[in-house]
């Protein structure tokens, strides 16, 4: 455990926001939670990588950083292999390592930043895949009756870009680890649109679909080490299939997909870039020119600026397509009454 006061937070969070906090914990085992004073969820925040977080204020209290690392195999039958994967793990890291094990299931999911802690929280997905596919549980350390507890699939309550951990109980659960069920069979999920034509030509293999993803991921988005981003700002919406289909009829390229209990997914980058709202600022945040789903911090950029302009963003489409798009990050905004 180390421990430091009056810490900028800028270099702990992916969009380079600058905040600070009164005092900064690192946890870098399990042992260490045993030690560590109260969480109150008024004053104290946890980070992992910081790449799902928008930080629109100074943290009053505590900033504890999730460190607790390591990678397991844990058993493996009829080609199926279950792995333990410390919350701490860099994400994009657990991906490859999986790859390198002769690991299939991870691999539309690379390059997403972050760490492995943050994404059951936010249910991470990309290309056709979500993280809910492959988790088997997720022990976490309950701040509030301090001790620990174990969740599994069903108690996790996966929901697109959502869990129990990040609105069902914000606040409550630190995760320390996740468990993984892996395959030595491949079986390829390549039906989301630009992906197939990436890899015509090639052998499909978990490394080629990998490689593609990363091939697009870099040509599509902002390098959040070059250009301060929390990825994906927005949640593509879901509508009621019908409103679904009188929005494609007014709105004819609009990419629409079906979704479950009879709605519809649309795509919340192309209302934006039909909006006309990419390189537009507020401040030092801008609406990515690369994409427009992503907000960058152009320079100088504070959480207030960020908002504003998601707001701006949001007034848009709504006035536009009659939606309001909904923020994918978690905005933490303590002086927000």
């Amino acid at each position: 455990m180390k421990v430091y006061e009056r810490p900028s937070l800028k270099a702990l969070n992916t969009f380079g926001l600058d905040a600070t906090a009164t005092l900064r914990i690192d946890i870098e085992s399990e042992e260490d939670l045993l030690a560590l004073p109260h969480f109150e969820p008024a004053t104290d925040l946890v980070l992992g990588g910081g790449s799902n977080v928008v930080l629109a204020s100074d943290v009053p209290g505590t900033v504890f950083v999730n460190k607790v690392r390591g990678i397991a195999l844990l058993d493996e039958q009829q080609g199926q292999v279950d792995i333990e994967v410390g919350a701490g793990e860099n994400w994009n890291n657990l991906v490859q390592w999986s790859l390198d094990q002769g690991l299939s299931g991870l691999e539309n999911l690379t390059l997403i930043p972050g760490s492995v802690g943050a994404a059951p929280m936010q249910n991470i997905g990309a290309y056709g895949v979500e993280l809910s596919s492959v988790v088997q549980t997720v022990t976490t350390w309950d701040w509030r009756k301090q001790a620990w507890r174990v969740f599994d699939y069903e108690a996790c309550q996966f929901d697109y870009r959502d869990s129990v951990f990040k609105s069902v109980e914000p606040g409550r659960y630190l995760v320390t680890s996740v468990r993984f069920r892996l395959n030595r069979r491949f079986t390829p999920q390549i039906g989301y649109a630009g992906l197939s034509q990436a890899l015509e030509g090639q052998e499909l293999t978990a490394r080629a679909v990998s490689q593609a993803v990363a091939r697009i991921r870099m040509s599509k988005l902002p390098d959040p080490a070059k250009t301060g981003n929390a990825g994906s700002f927005f949640k593509n919406p879901r509508v009621e299939a019908s409103r679904g289909e009188a929005l494609l009829e007014q709105f004819p390229g609009l990419p629409a997909w079906k979704a479950p209990s009879s709605t519809t997914k649309l795509s919340a980058a192309w209302m934006i870039d039909h909006c006309g709202l990419k390189g537009m600022q507020a401040g030092g945040a801008m609406v990515s020119s690369q994409h427009a789903l992503v907000l960058v911090n152009s320079g100088g950029a504070t959480g207030a600026d960020v908002l504003r302009l998601a707001s701006q963003v949001q007034d848009s489409v709504e006035d536009r397509f009659g939606i309001r798009l909904e923020p994918e990050p978690n905005i933490i905004n303590f002086s927000d009454s």
